[in-house]
């Protein structure tokens, strides 16, 4: 039976492969045996230097400006980007993405302000905190008052169930109703054989794995039960400073809206400083360094810390209709244009904060006009080319990313196409506005082969493809990519390097560095009279080339065999062979 379902499995992703309409022999030959046919020729010269630094600049300065207040979901800034958007894609003579006839996708999502109030008492003493510099909390419950008094504090580790690695930090102990007090990140394990390298065989070794991701935290809370989750934010497991946790937690959030109104999630999520975490940690009588180091062990067990944790919050809340923006290219073959391409780039970001004196909008330039803007460039160049890709091409510019990647979720869950015929997602989350590099970084580096496509395509602008310098902060789950991933479409998240053509050997790691500690996430992340976007335009160029690849190959992009991916692909086409 087992080999009956294999072999129409294979026949099944044979018959994907081949295009139906006849094509002649030498052109199969060719897209087998290299990309000069599909990708390489002078007819691609219109499509590619449609790209250019200066509508780059000009589509980023509009998206950035103060009159579209930061881009927030469900304001007025929401409405000016939907138009401008749309216009663009109509303008560009793209076709409405959504099989509806329009260029939206409705993405029905609750907000929610959260007004909390907190304390902890450990060994006599009552530890006061200021919200956001101490502490952020919020509920995702869709009610307008949560109360968690006098809950036992248990110190649980890093919070992770990860059978595969005979990994539990719930052990021995039941926390239903009590608050959870964890770590950020995954256990950093030594290797047996190094110490000052960590274990490659537990967890991704340097890399993050999704059980050291904040969602995951809370997710496992909720399934234990607990009344309260509260991580502990420590900088470089986190990969930000906390002012990115308390600029975003401390303003209204968002959530899909579900008929059960999340009342399966943890009642309360929050952050606490380190320092708070130390306090606390003292006054119930523990050594937070000796407790943390416990915590890299496949023995640990949680810590009861005699203490107790009161969270008041109320909830400010509405009903909103966000929207995704959708545009279709059509693919040329009569069978294949039923499968597709899609590029990503999220339009929001944090939209306008009155409470602040002077600058109030968070224009969110960088992060992420540009790759907005991208998206509408590689748009036009599909437009230019003189012969359309056999599969279609979507280009989804996806609300509420900075909310929890909650527009491509939604879309990932909904989708307006088949994810089974969907072969890849290339995103797009903040383009390089400093210089052309001479390599390029694969976020989440050996997961698929589009990297392999993509290293290919670099060569032909004389580039190398790299892994990502710092695979512990978790860059792969944090941007739209990794919902379509999670439902095991191949994603590629691709960005610049940090070496410079022409530039000293620190100038792109320093701006990056600078813009990471003065910009992001804050209202200074705005257009820059001195940036050079012709880095932007190459990668925008090679990320063309290689959707163009894929709309026109004979292959399917796979998960390769470590991915954690990969056995929900497999079982997807599996699916769709036997149908």
């Amino acid at each position: 039976m087992k080999k009956n379902v294999a072999c129409l499995a294979l026949l099944g992703l044979l018959a994907f492969a081949c295009n139906e309409s006849s094509r002649e022999v030498a052109e199969t030959t060719e897209e087998e045996n290299g990309t000069e046919a599909v990708n390489d020729s002078t007819n691609l010269q219109p499509a590619l230097q449609s790209i250019t630094t200066d509508d780059l600049l000009r589509h980023t300065q509009v998206l950035a400006s103060d009159a579209f207040e930061g881009r927030g979901p469900g304001t007025a800034g929401e409405d000016s980007t939907v138009n401008y958007l749309t216009r663009e894609f109509k303008r560009i003579g793209l076709q409405p993405g959504n099989p509806d006839g329009t260029f939206v996708q409705e993405v029905p999502m609750f907000g929610f302000t959260a007004q909390p109030k907190a304390n902890l008492t450990a060994g006599g003493k009552t530890i006061n905190l200021n919200f956001p510099s101490d502490y952020v909390a919020v509920s995702r419950r869709f009610v307008p008052d949560v109360n968690v008094n006098n809950s036992d504090i248990v110190f649980v580790g890093y919070g992770i169930v990860a059978p595969e690695y005979g990994w539990d930090d719930y052990k021995g102990i039941d926390v239903k109703g009590k608050t959870i007090v964890m770590l950020i990140n995954d256990p950093p394990i030594p290797s047996p054989g190094n110490p000052n390298q960590l274990d490659s065989t537990m967890f991704g070794g340097k890399a993050m794995t999704y059980y050291g991701r904040w969602t995951y935290k809370y997710e496992i809370a909720a399934e234990k039960g607990a009344a309260a989750a509260i991580i502990i934010h420590e900088t470089e497991p986190a990969g930000y400073p906390y002012e990115v946790v308390s600029g975003s937690w401390s303003r209204e959030n968002f959530d899909i809206s579900n008929p059960g109104k999340n009342m399966d999630r943890v009642a309360v999520e929050s952050w606490i400083t380190e320092g708070k975490a130390r306090e606390l940690f003292t006054a119930a009588g523990n050594n937070f360094e000796r407790l943390k180091e416990a915590a890299k062990q496949k023995g640990f067990k949680p810590v009861a810390l005699n203490a107790k944790a009161n969270f008041t919050i109320k909830n400010q809340l509405r009903e909103i209709k966000s929207r995704n923006i959708v545009a279709k290219l059509e693919g040329a073959d009569p069978q294949l244009k039923e499968e597709y391409v899609v590029y990503t780039a999220h339009w929001d970001h944090l939209g306008k904060d009155d409470k602040l004196k002077g600058d109030q909008v968070y224009n969110g330039a960088l992060d992420n006009a540009t790759g907005t803007a991208g998206l509408l460039e590689l748009a036009e160049a599909f437009a230019e080319l003189p012969t359309k890709p056999e599969r279609s091409i979507l280009f989804l510019a996806v609300t509420a990313e900075e909310k929890g990647l909650l527009g491509s979720k939604y879309y990932a869950e909904n989708p307006l196409y088949p994810l089974n015929k969907t072969l890849a997602n290339i995103n797009m989350d903040i383009l390089n506005a400093y210089s052309p590099t001479e390599d390029v970084i694969v976020i989440g580096y050996g997961n698929s082969t589009l990297e392999d496509i993509l290293e290919e395509e670099a060569r032909s602008q004389n580039r190398r493809i790299v892994p990502e310098a710092s695979p512990e902060k978790g860059s792969f789950y944090r941007s739209d990519h990794f919902e379509f991933a999670k439902k095991g479409v191949p994603a590629l998240y691709a960005k610049s390097g940090v070496i410079g053509r022409d530039q000293a050997a620190d100038f792109i790691t320093k701006k990056q560095e600078q813009y990471t500690a003065d910009d992001y996430h804050k209202v200074s992340d705005e257009v820059r009279e001195d940036w050079n976007l012709q880095g932007a335009v190459e990668d925008l160029q090679l990320y063309f080339r290689v959707g163009l690849r894929v709309a026109n190959g004979g292959t399917y992009p796979e998960w390769k065999p470590n991915s954690e991916f990969k056995a929900r692909r497999d079982s997807s086409l599996q699916q769709q062979a036997t149908q």
